[in-house]
């Protein structure tokens, strides 16, 4: 197995399951209404739905570097989008792009040969290996806050 096929497994069992830690991204987020990804269960914190739409942000970020593009200015309203339609059909979209985003990368990846990875990402310091690697780290991170958050509901 090579390095690029371990970090696709991680990519995928941080979102989709099996990951040793604990939930993935996709189980913490099961069960999780509008209404609930919606709220600002800590004033002055992101809520669930805004957590989703930023780590969509970044995943689609990171895929776009992974192709070569430059972004060193990440404007707040492409960081943490606005969550304008609170609506459960918006909520379903949002969860349907967060597995979409997911594949896409996943699939940006699995083009790419070993020696890539330490190719330096343009416009930063890092290779591809700790943008790949900081990614599976943003997703399992705001994956346990959405868990904490959740637990708010019960």
């Amino acid at each position: 197995m090579t390095e690029v096929h371990r970090i696709n497994d991680q990519l995928e069992r941080a979102q989709n399951g099996e990951a040793w830690h604990g939930p993935s991204l996709r189980e913490a987020l099961e069960g999780v209404t509008a209404a609930q990804a919606a709220a600002h269960a800590i004033p002055q914190a992101h809520s669930i739905w805004e957590l989703v739409s930023h780590i969509i942000a970044w995943e689609q970020i990171a895929r776009r570097r992974l192709g070569g593009e430059t972004l060193t200015e990440i404007p707040e309203e492409m960081d943490f989008p606005a969550v304008s339609d609170k609506s459960n059909a918006s909520w379903q979209a949002t969860l349907q792009a967060l597995a979409e985003s997911n594949q896409l990368l996943c699939a940006a990846v699995r083009q790419i040969e070993d020696a890539q990875l330490e190719l330096i990402v343009p416009g930063t310091r890092y290779s591809n290996y700790v943008l790949l690697h900081g990614v599976i780290q943003h997703d399992l991170y705001h994956a346990g806050q959405i868990a904490v958050l959740k637990k708010s509901f019960v």
